[in-house]
């Protein structure tokens, strides 16, 4: 069901699907799509707290889905989903609806550098930008000059790469609306530009289970807060896939939820699947990480659920209490 939209309003759609990579989970109950700025300044008038969805590969929904308003920024012919060109020495401007995935080979097509090494990452711009989306070849934030937002009371602003709080899949832009960014790509050669991005993808390929159905990494890569014989010492970085593969994870399932085989950072789901799968699985990851090891996992994944005890299971200590290593 939906509300057609008077002139200078936004049509509302009631009840909506919301689609995720994960291809399971409920819907909204209320949905717009946003053509422009203005559109969605009207959207935070109906409900500041709406909720923004890009391409969805990064995120479960419970499966009674969420209250309240959730705007899509990636519709076709949206003001969000454009990319073009600033100037002529690399500057690009993109919509935070655009889609990482289009946008990279274009890129490399045009023979601009900078996003090659995000292949094989689904993403929105703007969720990319909020996560700092990235990888073992780079991350989004090493090519942002500027980014546009919206405020939760309507006010645009426009934030210097200097203003920004970058970090590892965190860019402290989660408190706005990302509506565009200006990215600064830098000139090169397009076939040199278009092996590296194969390269990148066919890594991914190997690496990770591309072609089922998942959301990426569930969990972030922990900060050691103390020593781990061998693995790590404190303050280092460590891989919760080999955390999680080590703690014997590797082909755990829950009803239609199973931890891949190929790579233990990734949950994937079939078709049977609930979203409740899912969270009781990384449920018992987490659980099973911090027994063998006291490190606290944190997801990566984003879920909403109009349950706070599924929430707690996913962000609550595992093991009962405060404390851990990570």
């Amino acid at each position: 069901m939906s509300v057609a939209a008077a002139p200078g309003e936004v049509e509302i759609r009631e009840r909506a699907p919301l689609r995720t990579w994960f291809r399971i989970g409920g819907g909204a109950e209320r949905f717009a799509a946003p053509r422009d700025a203005s559109e969605l300044a009207r959207c935070l008038e109906i409900d500041p707290g709406l909720r923004v969805i890009g391409d969805g590969a990064n995120l479960l929904v419970d499966d009674e889905g969420v209250d309240g308003l959730v705007v899509d920024l990636g519709s076709e012919g949206s003001a969000f989903a454009r990319v073009e060109p600033v100037d002529g020495r690399g500057l690009v401007r993109a919509g935070a609806g655009a889609s990482l995935q289009k946008m990279i080979p274009e890129a490399c097509r045009l023979g601009l550098g900078g996003i090659e090494g995000l292949a094989g990452i689904p993403a929105s711009l703007g969720g990319a930008l909020v996560m700092n989306a990235g990888g073992a070849f780079g991350e989004i934030a090493d090519v942002v000059e500027r980014v546009h937002a919206l405020t939760r009371d309507g006010r645009e602003i426009t934030l210097e790469r200097s203003e920004i709080a970058f970090g590892y899949r965190r860019s402290g832009l989660g408190g706005l609306l990302v509506t565009a960014a200006e990215l600064r790509l830098t000139p090169g050669d397009p076939a040199a530009l278009r092996a590296r991005y194969q390269e990148c993808n066919a890594y991914k390929r190997r690496t990770q289970p591309m072609t089922e159905r998942s959301a990426g990494c569930c969990f972030k890569n922990p900060t050691l807060a103390a020593d781990l014989e061998g693995v790590a010492p404190a303050g280092g970085r460590v891989s919760a896939g080999m955390l999680i593969d080590r703690a014997g994870c590797k082909g755990l399932s829950v009803g239609g939820a199973t931890v891949s085989e190929r790579h233990a950072n990734f949950i994937t789901t079939a078709k049977d699947a609930r979203a409740a799968d899912v969270i009781a699985l990384m449920g018992e990851v987490r659980r099973r990480v911090f027994d063998a090891f006291g490190v606290v996992l944190e997801p990566e994944v984003v879920v909403w659920s109009r349950r706070p005890e599924r929430l707690a299971v996913l962000h609550g200590h595992p093991g009962g209490g405060p404390g851990g290593r990570a």
